[in-house]
């Protein structure tokens, strides 16, 4: 992981490798960047020319966009690199924090290889602006290279708990000659370094980006390594860690417990499911939250076989399992008042002579039957099951998380998640999470008229409706299984869970860690009373 640390230190005067400056867009019809705050001190040592030399190399400002430049003999630094903001803000207002973030991510990845960069970005506007900033430049040098090289954990499966955990823990060790390294070592500019305040926002960042990471390295391992007993065995690890209580629940003891729905959809495979129990309590803490994750480590969508085409990145269909995962974590890193609990759904969903087959019925742990119209239809049947065993408990609220359904990434893209809750209030306060977490959701209802849709000719209800609508039919079959009087919402995270497309901002390639950080706000703002 990057070192971050704060520092009061002018860009002209910092011995580094890079200085990170910002621009953004221009106004007018000139089309001439506009040097952001920040970076007065490189403008100064250029003569004031900096943003006529920025449009001389094809600089516009706009989002993202990086730009580099010899720096000039009065900087201590060889290398300048802007990275654009674009629209500037209207006077008196400060940057919108994840335009901050995001900018520091997409300079963050273009310094892979360096080992010392100083970040000037505009951070005098306030705590926010660090922590952005600081968050972006984390979770933008994030590199995933444990298979790669000699000393990588790449393996055939032999050893793979072993090698798994290997990869999951030291996911940037190992790599080839020809990858570049993460960012080894960042300075903000421009806070404080014993402003309490401004160390607490970057503490909180670092504690963030590793367990975003944590939740990244999970999603981005191959299946031969990762399944569910491997994925418990890590969760394991850091229960002991970090000092959680933690139960794993095996296949015998899912069969004597009556989980149908998980060890339904796991009876294909020679990786038995796990149901993984990981709480966090606080001695002062007023409420309690539990999180549900569906952790299917790899789905070939059972008998109901996904097309070609469709399975070479179905190892990401754990991903809510591993954001469940690293919130726990983090929650607890951070001290934070509030009692977090955490329930991983693990199963492998695969075809072979013992494999759930459509028109099987399961009986659920609440005592529900399921006709089985669909085995690709697996992950509402696991979550089924821990979002009864969690009602039990009888928390303040409870959140699922899960890449469930190719309608949602129809209905809202690649890059944003749905909300859909029994409690309309509750949805909005988890939908403002998202947004001050700086992670795209979309508010979505659960239409009553689609429920029927789900009924079965011969058991209490099916786990397929109506083609169409299917991301909210989805919810509405979770819904069935949440306990009565508790506030529930499902975030589908199909779209963000992975990115097959280039990289942008502090968003890697493969896994992206989606709702980590809109967990974990959410335990923070349960924690201070602004919730429920």
């Amino acid at each position: 992981m990057t070192a971050l640390t704060l520092s009061t230190s002018s860009p002209a005067t910092t011995r580094v490798d890079a200085i990170v400056i910002g621009v953004a867009k221009g106004s007018g019809d000139s089309g001439t960047p506009v040097v952001a705050p920040g970076a007065e001190t490189v403008d100064k040592a250029l003569g004031g020319r900096l943003a006529a030399v920025l449009e001389t190399l094809g600089a516009t400002g706009g989002e993202g966009e990086i730009t580099k430049l010899p720096a000039p003999d009065k900087l201590k630094a060889p290398l300048v690199l802007a990275v654009g903001l674009g629209a500037a803000p209207a006077a008196g207002e400060a940057y919108d924090p994840e335009t901050l973030r995001r900018a520091a991510g997409a300079a963050a990845r273009a310094l892979a290889g360096t080992a010392k960069a100083a970040f000037a970005l505009p951070v005098a506007d306030g705590v926010e602006s660090v922590a952005a900033v600081g968050e972006g430049v984390l979770l933008g040098a994030y590199a995933y290279t444990a298979y790669r090289g000699a000393d990588g954990a790449a393996g055939n499966g032999q050893k793979a708990g072993a090698k798994g955990a290997k990869a999951a823990k030291g996911g940037r060790k190992g790599a080839r000659d020809d990858a570049r390294a993460p960012l080894a070592e960042a300075a903000l500019l421009g806070a404080k370094p014993r402003d309490k305040a401004h160390k607490a926002a970057v503490e909180r960042a670092a504690v963030l980006a590793e367990e975003v990471a944590r939740a990244r390295d999970l999603i981005n391992m191959p299946p031969n390594d990762l399944y569910p007993a491997s994925f418990a065995a890590q969760a394991q690890a850091a229960a002991k860690e970090h000092g959680l209580k933690i139960e794993v629940l095996d296949e015998k003891a899912l069969v004597k417990g009556g989980y149908g729905g998980i060890m339904g959809v796991g009876q294909g495979s020679h990786h038995a499911p796990r149901l993984v129990r990981l709480s966090y309590t606080h001695a002062k803490a007023k409420k309690t939250l539990a999180l549900v994750g569906k952790g299917i480590t790899y789905d070939s969508g059972g008998i109901s076989l996904k097309p070609p085409g469709h399975n070479e990145t179905m190892k990401c269909d754990m991903s809510g399992a591993a954001a469940v995962f690293a919130a726990v974590v983090a929650a607890a890193r951070l001290k934070l008042p509030v009692n977090v609990t955490g329930w991983l759904a693990l199963a492998e969903n695969m075809p072979s002579g013992g494999a759930l087959r459509p028109g099987d019925v399961l009986t659920m742990y609440s005592g529900k039957t399921v006709e089985v119209l669909n085995t690709d239809a697996e992950g509402r049947l696991v979550l089924a099951d821990a979002l009864t065993r969690a009602g039990e408990e009888s928390p303040d609220a409870i959140v699922n998380v899960a890449t469930l359904t190719g309608a949602m990434v129809m209905a809202l893209g690649n890059s944003t998640f749905g909300i859909m809750s029994n409690d309309e209030a509750f949805r909005t306060q988890v939908h403002e999470t998202a947004q001050e977490a700086g992670e795209l959701s979309w508010p979505m209802p659960l239409p009553p008229g689609l429920r029927k849709g789900l009924d079965s000719t011969i058991a209490d209800i099916s786990n397929m409706g109506e083609r169409m609508g299917g991301g909210l039919t989805a919810g509405l079959f979770l819904q069935e299984f949440v306990s009565e009087g508790t506030p529930w919402a499902h975030l589908d995270i199909a779209g963000p869970a992975f990115n097959e497309s280039a990289p942008s901002g502090y968003t890697p390639k493969g896994g992206t860690g989606s709702s980590v950080r809109t967990l974990l706000r959410l335990a923070e703002r349960t924690a201070s009373g602004e919730l429920g």
